[in-house]
């Protein structure tokens, strides 16, 4: 199935946090912390201003992302787990080097 999130909002896949440390403890689902990265894998058209005018995102689909701990709405499609936020939501792009 295939999400296109309107406007001005983005779909993320979270990167997952590593279930065991260095220490080699397991560390249980309840205990872990939200992820605040990810990639975006579906952008909107972008916001209309006051004037009619489409303002497009700075944001693309495979953009590396950081954003607030707790932003964004959590949906599950296809058993995967997926955020959709707004683009204001989004603190930073990390870029590749």
């Amino acid at each position: 199935m295939q999400v296109t999130p309107l406007a001005d909002r983005v779909v993320v896949k979270p990167f997952l946090e590593q279930e065991m440390k260095k220490g080699g403890i397991i560390i249980p689902d309840t205990a872990k912390e939200k992820s605040m990265e990810g990639e975006i894998i579906e952008v909107g058209t972008g916001r209309t201003s006051d004037e009619g005018k489409k303002m497009p995102l700075e944001v693309k689909k495979g953009d590396r992302v950081l954003y607030g701990k707790y932003s964004g709405t959590e949906v599950s499609i296809d058993g995967q787990e997926l955020l959709i936020m707004r683009e204001s939501d989004i603190f930073a792009v990390i870029n590749k080097k």
